[in-house]
């Protein structure tokens, strides 16, 4: 559980991000709820890398194929209700990732990479290949999902500040969650899994089931991610499938600090809000257009000076005032 200061600090950062849809135009507001919705689907890749100990290469299977879904179960007309759609995509994404994970699970390190990679490029390829939902050119949602009772709409994800509102009520929704279980027995297990799997094994855990279940939450977090996600543009591509979108939530991980819930959230605001900086030519010049070398320079030097991340600094900093008190 993070310290006073550190929740002071995140409270801080939520309030930050909450004033934006007040100051901001549709640009600055999309901006941040991409920030948000990938914060969760980092967050949801700690469970696995930062607690659970299983590097994962094709988290963004899950994140992708909620998005499909989302898309597939979608009126071309209207839009899809969130009683009954969001569920519909939280489903099938728990339902692949109990089938992948099943097998995934039983093997260890780089053999674990490379199955979670083989998968996640096959539901590429899928979706890439087949006329199934647009090919590589993707499909569009025409219509937000919306959450209604009857003839009554009590969310429209079709505001974009509404959406942003939903997405951060979430983020703090499924952060408590996640605190919760790796305080409770299952996350005191996985976590001692991470440590030394033999020594579990010896003390009579089953820790293929505990893994396997760890691999589920965190898959179907990425599932819901990943509706989010798709509801931002209404657009959906294979690339949210892919080995990138992997590489990217990875990074975001240990850009922010493994093994924190809340550092990944601060990793992905940071390489987004990075991102957007080095792109500005009033502030870089002609630099800008070669982004990616100052992006690239960025991580190296958080990755050398900053051994636990943007989040190790936060807790790092939050202790020192502590114990100047």
């Amino acid at each position: 559980m993070p310290s006073r200061n550190v929740l002071s600090a995140l409270a801080v950062l939520v309030l930050a991000l909450a004033v934006v849809p007040m100051i901001g135009d549709k640009y600055w507001i999309k901006l941040a709820t991409r920030m948000i919705v990938l914060g969760i689907f980092a967050m949801s890749l700690d469970l696995l890398v930062g607690y659970t100990g299983l590097v994962s290469f094709g988290h963004a299977a899950f994140f992708g194929l909620s998005g499909y879904v989302l898309h597939l179960v979608s009126p071309e007309d209207a839009a899809a209700n969130m009683a009954w759609a969001l569920p519909v995509c939280l489903g099938v994404t728990a339902l692949a990732a109990l089938v992948i994970g099943a097998l995934s699970v039983r093997t260890k390190g780089v053999y674990f990479i490379m199955v979670t990679l083989a998968f996640a490029q096959m539901l590429f390829y899928f979706f890439h290949d087949s006329d199934l939902a647009g090919g590589s050119d993707g499909a569009y949602i025409y219509f937000k999902p919306i959450l209604a009772l009857g003839s009554v709409v009590l969310v429209d994800l079709g505001g974009s500040a509404v959406l942003f509102y939903f997405s951060l009520v979430s983020l703090i929704v499924l952060y408590a969650g996640l605190v919760m279980v790796l305080r409770a027995p299952f996350g005191k297990v996985i976590q001692g899994i991470k440590v030394n799997e033999h020594r579990m094994q010896a003390l009579g855990f089953n820790t293929y089931l505990y893994k396997l279940v760890s691999f589920v939450i965190a898959g179907t977090i990425a599932g819901y991610a990943g509706f989010l996600f798709a509801s931002i543009d209404g657009f959906v591509s294979p690339e949210l499938l892919g080995w990138q979108e992997s590489g990217i939530a990875l990074v975001m991980v240990i850009l922010g600090g493994m093994g924190t819930l809340f550092g990944p959230v601060i990793g992905a605001i940071a390489l987004l809000g990075v991102e957007e900086l080095f792109r500005d030519r009033a502030l870089f010049g002609f630099i800008a257009a070669h982004w990616q070398i100052l992006m690239g320079g960025f991580v190296i030097c958080i990755v050398l000076f900053f051994a636990n991340g943007l989040g190790g600094l936060l807790v790092k900093i939050a202790g020192r005032q502590s114990e100047e008190r």
